[in-house]
């Protein structure tokens, strides 16, 4: 069913069937699973479309359904489940996080690192501590920057993109602290890396060249290149997919640009 472009994404089929699956988890299918993996992709094309804000009510209210049934679940497909709720818990975490609901946030992006680790999805588990990092870019905390982009790196199991954007977010921690060398360093590996063309997986689907282009463009500014900065971040939003093009996060890239422009 095709929902609105100003609707949160979900079926009524699909909340029917995880209420049945909640009252009763003995219910829980591949079926139910395979909707609630469906459900989260669509929200996040959603927020690409309208803004988090709208989303943050019904994403945070299917969470909930989703912890119940886990609690009380059992059988071969509860591995599975604990990975869709670390992954959802870990969305909610970002909605949080885009709102400056910064406390809520890092409380989310604990609570699934910890639901990652514990079903073993070291992808999701990196994702939620590379958020950390953006949580404290956006405080003006470097050092927390390069701690979690860091940790991030370390994370065993993590995805070769989510590599090459802490590479890229750590160096933007370094650049802050005024340390050039070490975010030169970074910055030289994750170029290299930003062109390899990996598909990423479905948590971080933005993560493509244009998207390092622009974090590659974030560095540069950092550390006074203010030409090849500019450079960057024109190439990076020229890329960036129309479907994407409306996207809240792009704002901080949009401001980078025009001050990147103004200093060249």
């Amino acid at each position: 069913m095709a929902h609105s472009p100003m609707e949160p994404a979900g079926t009524p089929d699909d909340g029917e069937r995880l209420r049945r699956v909640a009252d009763r988890p003995s219910r829980l299918d591949a079926q139910a699973l395979e909707a609630l993996a469906a459900e989260l992709a669509a929200h996040r094309r959603l927020e690409d479309a309208i803004g988090s804000a709208v989303l943050l009510a019904p994403v945070t209210a299917r969470l909930g359904v989703i912890m119940s049934i886990l609690r009380d679940a059992s059988g071969p497909l509860r591995d599975r489940l604990g990975r869709i709720a670390a992954e959802w818990t870990v969305y909610a975490g970002w909605l949080h996080a885009a709102g400056r609901r910064d406390a809520e946030a890092l409380d989310l992006f604990g609570r699934g690192g910890a639901l990652a680790a514990e079903f073993q999805d070291g992808t999701v588990a990196a994702i939620a501590t590379s958020f950390r990092g953006y949580v404290a870019r956006q405080q003006g905390r470097p050092r927390a920057v390069v701690h979690a982009s860091t940790a991030a790196l370390a994370t065993p199991g993590g995805h070769p993109v989510q590599r090459t954007f802490d590479m890229m977010q750590a160096a933007q921690g370094y650049a802050a602290l005024g340390q050039v060398n070490a975010a030169r360093r970074l910055l030289d590996s994750a170029a290299e890396r930003a062109a390899d063309n990996i598909e990423p997986p479905p948590p971080v689907y933005w993560y493509s060249e244009p998207f390092f282009q622009l974090n590659l463009g974030m560095v540069h500014c950092g550390i006074g290149e203010y030409g090849d900065a500019a450079a960057l971040l024109d190439a990076g939003l020229c890329g960036i997919p129309a479907e994407q093009a409306a996207a809240e996060w792009l704002g901080e890239y949009e401001t980078a640009l025009v001050q990147a422009r103004a200093r060249a």
